[in-house]
This record gives structure tokens, sequence and C-alpha cells, in this order.
């Protein structure tokens, strides 16, 4: 008989879950916890989980039961779970699948329909979806097919997940396959995490698939995916991503893993307005307009082709006018891919309802184990704020002090001491701040890249980088994403934005290819200032993921005589 003080979990009336993390089976029940719990503390020795609607919603899309679901609690909790959590559970699970949307015989409308009376009669006495849906049965609603995402989105809110099992068009054919050897030279092995990733969003092709989200960490070939899923389809693809580097690294993928030629990939950016059998766009060439009031003249772009598929690349970053065309286009097979559903702006409603729900995920330090990504040390060194900044500090106001605090100039040191210490690693220096950035290239005399840099300097220097013959850059936010940096194994960090816990998990993937030696990911934050807050806030993503910061003193560190 297992000894139930031993276990991890605490389980809440209120859906809150405590992770007490000196617990022998701890890492277990964090890996078990991700697929339908949020992490939102993550102090020294209990982690704060919780239970919502959004998060369980996904779990049942990604095929988890609330029998699995009440399992886990039971398996891992120190005392009996509450009989109101449990319930909860079973009733919220319940509501995924309780309203279907499916064809109807008019192609331009679809039917909504759901076998629960209370539900209908609700949905039919709804002012707000009293715009949508026309009464046409005892169980079911007509609704017009361009209004097939807002519907999603609307009931969403209301608290009802729509099971969209309404077809989807095929686009425009498209011959593509994936080589057994790259252009480069090496054998292309498809990963099985890979594989099942791609199958799980295809499907069979038939209502209810071709369409959610892929979490997998940064590092863990997210862009090999995307390409399985397109040899799986065989379809006219359009690729929207974060940058115009992004863009040049997905078409030197396509050609270097597909039978893909450069001529068939068209790149559409501020730069260039190719559109091609596979197009690849940048988010903000898609968001830009004269002026606000006026219309976004690139979304044609969704209307220049029969396009077969739609990738959203760093799916947590699709900028909110892009929802509003995403939800007119619920007839495309659609495929997001991120490393973290994390959203700043709380938008991960939109990202489940438009693009579509979690269809795969896996905790990062699963792949760490089988050396599919690297293992990462994670250090937290706090340095004192520099006695220059110090009544600064005191009489501003929250935002500056985070500011000043994010460029104490006491930083510098560290970072060249850093740097010194793991001299011969390819090396990230991240940061926020563009004068502290310049600053710090400056001394160190080597490149630094910024939103102001020419996209030619940029793929030249990340091409420098690649090769080894550049073993320090300098970059701003604008690295953050989509850019594949396989050899880098350190990244400091020494300022980021506020409390953004997407943006850490970003930077450490900066340093997670898998490699024959360990990663180091170092932020420096001011000691006994707000940035220590928000450093704190920062790395809850990681925590919940099993990685573990320590925390330490730049004065202690130095009278230990080295940090690596």
């Amino acid at each position: 008989m297992p000894n139930l003080t031993d276990n991890p979990l605490i389980i809440q009336g209120d859906r809150t879950i405590l992770l007490d993390v000196h617990a022998p089976r701890a890492d277990e029940a964090r890996n078990a916890l991700i697929p339908f719990a949020e992490l939102e503390k993550s102090p020294e020795h209990l982690h704060t989980y919780r239970i919502t609607p959004l998060s369980l919603w996904n779990a049942a899309s990604a095929g988890f039961t609330p029998d699995v679901v009440s399992d886990t609690l039971d398996g891992f909790s120190r005392f009996p779970v509450p009989p109101a959590v449990r319930t909860w559970v079973v009733e919220t699970m319940a509501r995924f699948g309780s309203i279907r949307m499916i064809p109807s015989d008019d192609p331009d409308y679809l039917v909504l329909t759901t076998d629960i009376p209370l539900v209908y009669r609700e949905l039919e006495a709804s002012r707000q979806m009293k715009k949508y849906l026309v009464p046409s049965g005892t169980d079911e609603f007509r609704l017009a097919v361009l209004d097939r995402g807002t519907v999603k989105q609307e009931l969403l809110k209301l608290g009802w997940p729509v099971q969209d099992e309404a077809p989807l068009k095929d686009g425009d054919p498209l011959e593509i396959s994936l080589r057994e050897t790259t252009l480069s030279g090496s054998p292309l092995v498809i990963r099985d995490y890979q594989r099942t990733a791609a199958a799980a969003l295809v499907g069979d092709k038939g209502p209810g698939t071709g369409f959610g989200t892929i979490v997998l960490p940064c590092g863990s070939g997210k862009t090999v995916v995307g390409m399985t899923v397109m040899e799986m389809l065989a379809t006219s693809t359009l690729i929207l991503t974060t940058n115009v580097a992004a863009v040049h690294q997905w078409a030197a993928e396509l050609v270097d893993k597909t039978t893909l030629t450069r001529e068939e990939i068209g790149e559409y950016t501020g730069d260039k307005k190719e559109i091609q059998s596979v197009t690849i766009a940048t988010y903000q060439i898609l968001t830009w307009r004269p002026d606000k009031e006026s219309p976004f003249p690139h979304f044609s772009i969704f209307r220049e082709r029969a396009w077969g598929l739609i990738i959203y690349d760093e799916v947590h970053l699709l900028p909110a006018p892009v929802f509003r065309v995403t939800a007119e286009i619920q007839t495309v097979r659609r495929c997001g891919l991120t490393a973290t559903l994390v959203r700043e702006d709380g938008c991960e409603g939109d990202v489940f309802s438009l693009v579509g729900p979690k269809r795969y995920d896996v905790p990062w330090k699963d792949l760490e184990e089988q050396g599919w990504i690297a293992t990462a040390r994670c250090m937290e060194i706090r340095v004192p704020l520099a006695t220059e900044h110090e009544i600064d500090y005191a009489v501003a106001g929250q935002r500056q002090k985070y500011r000043i605090a994010s460029e104490n100039p006491a930083k510098y040191a560290v970072v060249l001491e850093l740097i010194r210490e793991h001299e011969g690693d390819s090396i990230l220096v991240i940061g926020q701040y563009l004068k502290q950035l310049e600053k710090i290239a400056s001394e160190l005399g080597v490149p630094i890249i910024t939103g102001k840099t020419p996209n030619v300097e940029r793929d030249r220097i990340y091409g420098e980088f690649r090769s080894g013959a550049m073993k320090v850059i300098v970059v701003s936010k604008v690295a953050n994403f989509a850019i594949d940096l396989p050899d880098a194994s350190v990244a400091i960090q020494i300022s980021g934005t506020f409390g953004s816990r997407q943006e850490e998990a970003q930077r450490l993937g900066r340093i997670l290819r898998p490699k024959d030696k360990d990663s180091h990911f170092y932020t420096i934050v001011t000691a006994r200032t707000v940035e220590e807050d928000f450093a704190a806030n920062r790395q809850k993503f990681l925590a919940e993921q099993g990685y573990e910061y320590s925390i330490t003193r730049w004065d202690e560190m130095t009278e230990g005589g080295g940090t690596a």
C-alpha cells in the first residue's frame, strides 16, 4: 500500500492544486498535470496550479477523458480529492462536444446542433447569439458559413466550446515529399513524436480533423512537423511567421528537406511580394496599413490562391487583427505551431476557437531525457543596483523603476565575466533596451542585431554565428522567435519584457538544440528591485516544464571562484 503522505499534490476545493516540489514523485506529477492544468505560482517549495475550463477543453480535444484527469489527481493526491472538484471536471469536459457544428444542405450555411434541450434554450435566449443563429428545429440552428469562426469565438466566451465537424475545402494540389537524405547530405529521420504530432492534426482528413495547435519545445523540430503535415496533405500552403529571417529559414528548410524547388516557394514580406504554391509571409506585412482607419491591404493574400493549408508559426504571437481574417477562413485546414500556449494578451481562447484546439503536447523534460533537446542549466544572478542610480530608482514610478533596474550598469561586468567563463562556446547576449545592448556590443567588439538591422545584414550575422566563425552576438527581442541557431549553448539575458512567460520560454529555446554538452541560461537581475518580481513571473512557464532556477548573488559567485 503506497504511503499517501509521500504524494506530491494537494487538491483544493477552489480547483487549485499545490505541488510539493520536494516530494518523491514531484517530477512525475508535474508532467502529468501539463495537459490539463496551468501553473500560477512557482516559489521554492509549493507550486500552485489551477484547472480551468480552457485547460480541460484543450485536454479533451487532445483525447484526454474525465477519467484520465480524475485518475491523475487520485494517483498523486496526498488527501482525498474534493468531490466537488471531481464533479466539476466531469461536467466541464462534457461541454466539449455538447454543441456540434455540421454541414447543411445549403453550401452557404452550416448547422449548429445540440442534444441537450437546456443548452438549446440557453442559446436561443442569448441576445449575443441572435445576430448569428437562426432556430431551424427543436435541436439546431442555422448560421452563415462566413460566421463560422465568430460563432465559435462567441460561444467559447459563453462557456460552450464548439466541436467543429463541418467539412474543410481541399486546396490546389501540391506535389511535395520529404527527402530521405537532405540536400546538405544528412539522413532525414522523422522522430516518432514529430510524426505523431502531425498525424494528430491531420487525422483521417474527415470532419473534425485538419485543424489545431501543436505544442513542442523550441529546438525540437516544429518546422519538421509542419513539413510532415504538408506532405500528408499535399496541398498549396500559406506559412505565416514572425519576421523576414524566419521566412528565409523556412524557405531554406523546405528546399533542404523536401522535393520543393526554390522557384516553387514565394516570399511575401516588405521586400518581396511573391505568390507561389508555397508562400511564406510575415505577420508584420499582414498587419500593415496606411493608417488606423484603413483596411489591411495585405489580407488579400488569403484569397490569392486556393490554399489547402495555413501554418501559423509561433501561433502564440498571432496578432489580434489576423484573428479577424482567420475567423473568415474556417474552411481551410490550419496548423498552429508553438512552444507555449501562453499569450500575454489573454487570447488563448481565440487560438482554441479559430486556429484550433491543442492536438499534441509533450513535456520539455521528456524530450530532454530522450536526448532530443539539450539539458539546460538555468541560473538567476542578482547584482546590486549601481550606487549612482539609487536615488533615481527610489523616486521613480513603477514602470520607470523596472527600466532603471533592467539597465543597471552593474550588469556589464557580469556579462563580461560570464563570456570569459564560457570562452569557446557559442553565446547569445539577449536584452530589451537598445542603448544597453549597443554598449555591451561595443565593449565586446561583437555584432548586434536589433529591429533596425537590415535583413541582409541579419542573415549574414546569423550565418557566421551558425558556422562558428562568430562566437558571440548581441540580440534584441527580434531573435526571440523562429530563429534556428543550432550551436548556441549559452544565453545571457540582461533584460526582458516585464514578466513575459512566453519570452522566457522562447529565449531558453534558443539554446535547446541537442548537443554533446549542457546548455546554460543566465538571467541577470538587479537585487531588491521590482525586477526580482517580474523575473519570478517570467520563470513560471519554465518551472511548469520542470526547469529549476538556481538563484545566487554575484558577489557570492565571484568569491566562490566561478560560475560554470
